[in-house]
C-alpha cells in the first residue's frame, strides 16, 4: 500500500468531496496480454469513496449496457466492505469523475476489474477498522463491521457508523490486487441474486440513454450519407434546404448536415438536398467475398506449432479436409448510436452511447483539436453494444457540428444509418486438415483462419501434431479502408472471432467422431484430458440426458464446447428439421458453464441465456447483403434477427468452482451455438453444413443435393 502524493490526493478529493478514498492501481494488460493491445497509461483504474453520509460510491470507467455490472460490481464492493447493497452508488463511464479505463468488452468487467474492486473494498474495510480501533482504543481484532456499523465485540454500546468515521478523515490510499479477499463460504452479498439496481428505472422508462438527454437550445442534426462506402460527392445543391425556416446547413469539417430545433424538421430538410455521387466500381458481394479474403490474406501469424505436422500429414492413412465460411454480421443493438455534444469556450461535454468512454474522449479531442483534459465524455445507460459501440462516429459528428454552430447538437442515427455505419463482424474462412490414428485419437490438426482472428482458435483437445495460423484483418476503421481486404469497416462482435473458430473446430471434431464410428461425446472425452473441461462436458450431458443411440428421423442432437474469457462451457442442443423447406427449429438447449465464483447467479444465467439466444441469429439467419461498398440491408425487414418464437427451452447449469475468481459470463456461451446447432442438423439430416448462417434455403438445397448424390427417394 502506498500513500497518494499530495497532488493526487487533491485531485481525488476535488471530485470526491472528502471521506475515505481507496484507489485501485493495476495493469489489466499484464493479465490480458493475449487478449488486447490497448495502450495503458500509468493511472488508477477506479476508486472507491466512503462518504461522510455513510454511502459508498464506486467510480469506474466501465459502463452498463445491459450485462448487469451495475449490480454485480456493487455486490463485489459491498461484500468486501461489509455494507448492504442498498448503500452502494455506482458512477460509471464519466471521464471527468472516473479514472481511465480502456473500455467495456471481452467479458472483462467482472473477471479483470472485479478482483481489483474487491481488493479496494477490502482495504477500505481495514481503514475503517483502523479508525474505529483508534477511536475506541482497542485492537482491530476486537472489532466487527457489518451493514455499515463498526462495533466492539461483546460491547454493543460501543459502535459507530462508517459515515461518522469518515467525517474529516481525509484519508486516501492506493491498493493493488494483493489484498486478502473473503472466500465463498463467508459471502453475504456475493453469490445471491438481488433485484438489479438499474431494474426499476429501466422497466419504468425513467432510465436515460444518450438520445434521451436534452439541453436548452439544442439542435437535432441529420447528416448526409453516401449511398455506398467510398462514394464521393460530384454535385451538391443545398439551396432549398437553406431557405427552410429554422434550418441551418453545415458544409464544413468533412460533414454535410442540416440542423433544427425539431428532429422531424431536420429530417425533412435533409430530403431537400440535391446531391450526385461518384460511385466506386463494385465487384464484391456476399458470395465471392470468401475467395477475395483468402487471396488477399497473405500475412500469416503463427499461433501454435507443436510436433511435426508435415510428417503427420504425409503419414496419415486418411486426411479429413474441410473449409468453413461465415458472412458479415451486424450488431443490430436495440439502441442505435446517439450522442449529444456541447462545445463552447474551448471545452466539450459529450453524452454518448459508447463502450469506450476514454478512447472516445481521445478521438473527440483529436477531431476538435482540443487537449484531452478539455473534453468530457459521459456515458448514460447503453442499450446493447456487443462490440459495435466502440468506434463512436456519432460522438465525433456531434462534437464537430456543435463546435461549428456554437450550440448543443444531437446526432442520433436511424436504423438505416446504424446498418450503414456499423463495424461489422468480418466475413471469414477457416480451413482444417486433420487425421486420426487407429485408436480414434486425433493425430494431426492443421488449421488456418482467415479474417476471424485467433480468439477461439486454440485446440482444447490432446493432439501431438498441431499447426495453427491466422491471417486477415478483424478490425479496421474507415480511415484505412483503402488498404483493407474488406469493403467496409469491421470490428468486434460478441465473442469476436470465437463464434467462427468454434463452429469450424467443433464441426470438424464431429466429422472425425462420425468417421471413427464413435459417439461425439465419447470421442471428445477420449481426446481430452483437461479435467475442468471434462467436468463441464459431463455436467451438460447429464442435464441434457445425452444418449449415444440414434436419434429419430428429422430430430437431431449436437454439442460443442469451448474455453473463453476464463470460462469453460459446453452446449448441447436438440433440433427439428423440415427437410422439404430446410426450416430448423431449435427445441432445447442445455448449457453448462464453469465461470469460477458466481457473483450473481440470476445475472449469470440471464447473460448465458442472452448469448445463446443471440447465437441463434448468426447461426440461422444473420448475414449482411452487400454489393461492393453498398449495404443492401437497412432494417429488420430484410436483415433477420432471432424472434421470440425462435427461443427454445433453455437450461443453464452453473458448474460450481468456488476456488477460482469470477470469470467471464456474457460471451462464452454464444461461441458454442454455431457448432452445436450445425452438429445437431447433421444428426437430423445427414447433411454437413459448412457455411454460416444455415438458412432454410441453404439447408434445403443441401438436403436435395445429398439425396441426389446418395440416390435417396425420400
Amino acid at each position: 500500500m502506498n500513500q497518494l502524493s499530495n497532488a493526487s490526493r487533491r485531485r481525488f478529493f476535488k471530485v470526491a468531496g472528502g471521506g475515505i478514498v481507496v484507489c485501485i492501481a493495476f495493469n489489466p494488460l499484464r493479465l490480458l496480454a493475449q487478449e488486447t493491445k490497448h495502450p495503458y497509461p500509468k493511472d488508477f483504474n477506479a476508486y472507491l469513496l466512503i462518504g461522510e453520509n455513510g454511502r459508498v460510491t464506486v467510480f469506474s470507467g466501465k459502463i452498463e449496457m445491459g450485462q448487469g455490472v451495475y449490480t454485480s460490481l456493487a455486490q463485489m464492493a459491498a461484500e468486501e466492505l461489509g455494507v448492504s447493497l442498498s448503500s452502494i452508488d455506482m458512477v460509471l463511464g464519466d471521464t471527468q469523475s472516473c479514472p481511465w479505463d480502456m473500455g467495456t468488452f471481452g467479458s472483462m468487467s467482472t473477471r479483470i476489474f472485479g478482483p481489483a474492486l474487491r481488493a479496494a473494498a477490502a482495504q477500505a474495510h481495514l481503514v475503517i477498522l483502523t479508525l474505529a480501533a483508534e477511536k475506541f482504543n482497542v485492537p482491530v481484532e476486537k472489532l466487527a463491521a457489518k451493514n455499515g456499523i463498526v462495533s466492539v465485540i461483546g460491547d454493543a454500546n460501543r459502535s459507530i457508523s462508517f459515515g461518522d468515521l469518515s467525517k474529516g478523515a481525509k484519508i486516501a490510499q492506493v491498493v493493488d490486487q494483493r489484498a486478502v479477499l473473503r472466500n465463498a463460504s463467508q459471502f453475504d452479498v456475493m453469490g445471491k441474486s438481488p433485484s438489479r439496481l438499474d431494474g426499476f428505472d429501466k422497466v419504468s422508462g425513467a432510465a436515460k440513454y444518450a438520445a434521451d438527454i436534452r439541453l436548452p437550445g439544442m439542435l437535432y442534426a441529420r447528416v448526409l450519407r453516401a449511398p455506398m462506402h467510398g462514394a464521393t460527392i460530384s454535385l451538391l445543391d443545398t439551396s432549398i434546404a437553406e431557405k427552410l425556416p429554422g434550418v441551418t446547413v453545415i458544409k464544413r469539417a468533412g460533414l454535410v448536415a442540416v440542423l433544427h430545433t425539431d428532429a422531424e424538421a431536420s429530417m425533412a430538410a435533409l430530403a431537400q438536398i440535391r446531391v450526385e455521387w461518384r460511385l466506386l466500381d463494385a465487384t464484391l458481394d456476399q458470395e465471392n467475398i470468401f475467395d477475395h479474403i483468402i487471396k488477399n490474406s497473405t500475412n500469416f501469424k503463427q499461433l501454435t506449432e507443436r510436433g511435426d505436422s508435415k510428417a503427420a500429414r504425409s503419414g496419415a492413412r486418411r486426411l479429413f479436409e474441410a473449409s468453413f465460411h461465415k458472412g458479415y454480421v451486424a450488431h443490430a443493438a436495440l439502441e442505435p448510436h446517439a450522442a449529444l455534444a456541447d462545445v463552447k469556450d474551448g471545452k466539450a461535454i459529450v453524452w454518448a452511447s459508447t463502450q469506450t468512454p476514454f478512447p472516445t474522449r481521445d478521438r473527440v479531442a483529436k477531431a476538435l483539436g482540443f487537449d484531452q483534459q478539455n473534453v468530457r465524455v459521459i456515458t448514460p445507460f447503453v442499450g446493447g453494444g456487443f462490440g459495435g459501440k466502440s468506434a463512436d462516429g456519432q460522438a465525433i459528428e456531434a462534437a464537430l457540428l456543435s463546435k461549428e454552430i456554437g450550440k448543443p447538437v444531437q446526432v442520433a442515427w436511424t436504423r438505416a444509418e446504424e446498418f450503414f455505419n456499423d463495424t461489422f463482424d468480418p466475413a471469414s474462412v477457416v480451413k482444417i486438415t486433420s487425421a486420426m490414428d487407429d485408436k480414434g485419437r486425433i493425430s494431426l490438426w492443421d488449421y488456418s483462419v482467415y479474417a476471424a482472428g485467433e480468439r477461439g482458435s486454440d485446440l482444447i483437445y490432446d493432439v501431438p501434431n498441431v499447426h495453427i495460423r491466422s491471417a486477415g484483418e478483424t478490425h479496421y476503421d474507415q480511415s484505412t479502408a483503402a488498404a483493407s481486404i474488406h469493403p467496409f469497416a469491421v470490428g468486434p462482435w460478441r465473442g469476436p472471432g470465437a463464434n467462427m473458430n468454434v463452429f469450424a473446430r467443433e464441426s470438424q471434431i464431429d466429422i472425425l467422431a462420425i468417421a471413427a464410428g464413435v459417439d461425439p461425446l465419447a470421442f471428445r472425452l477420449q481426446n481430452l484430458t483437461d479435467a475442468r473441461m471434462r467436468k463441464v462436458l459431463l455436467s451438460a450431458a447429464e442435464a441434457f440426458g445425452w444418449s449415444s443411440s440414434k436419434s429419430p428421423k428429422t430430430k437431431g442432437f449436437g454439442m460443442a464446447c469451448n474455453i473463453d474469457a476464463g470460462s469453460y462451457v459446453a452446449t448441447m442442443v436438440e433440433v427439428n428439421v423440415e427437410p422439404k423447406t430446410g426450416k430448423v427449429k431449435v427445441v432445447r438447449i442445455v448449457c453448462a458453464q464453469d465461470m469460477g465464483i458466481v457473483v450473481n447467479p440470476d445475472g449469470a444465467i440471464m447473460q448465458i441465456e442472452g448469448g445463446l439466444t443471440m447465437g441463434l441469429g448468426y447461426v440461422l439467419a444473420e448475414e449482411l447483403r452487400f454489393h461492393g461498398g453498398e449495404i443492401l440491408d437497412s432494417n429488420f425487414d430484410t436483415y433477420e434477427i432471432p424472434r421470440f418464437s425462435w427461443v427454445p427451452r433453455i437450461e443453464v447449469v452453473l458448474v460450481k468452482n468456488e476456488h477460482l475468481a469470477p470469470q467471464g459470463a456474457g460471451e462464452p456461451a454464444i461461441t458454442t451455438t454455431g457448432g452445436a446447432i450445425a452438429n445437431a442438423i447433421f444428426d437430423a439430416t445427414g447433411v454437413r453444413m459448412f457455411r454460416l448462417p444455415i438458412t432454410n434455403e441453404r439447408l434445403r438445397r443441401a438436403i436435395v443435393a445429398e439425396k441426389k448424390e446418395t440416390g435417396s427417394a425420400n
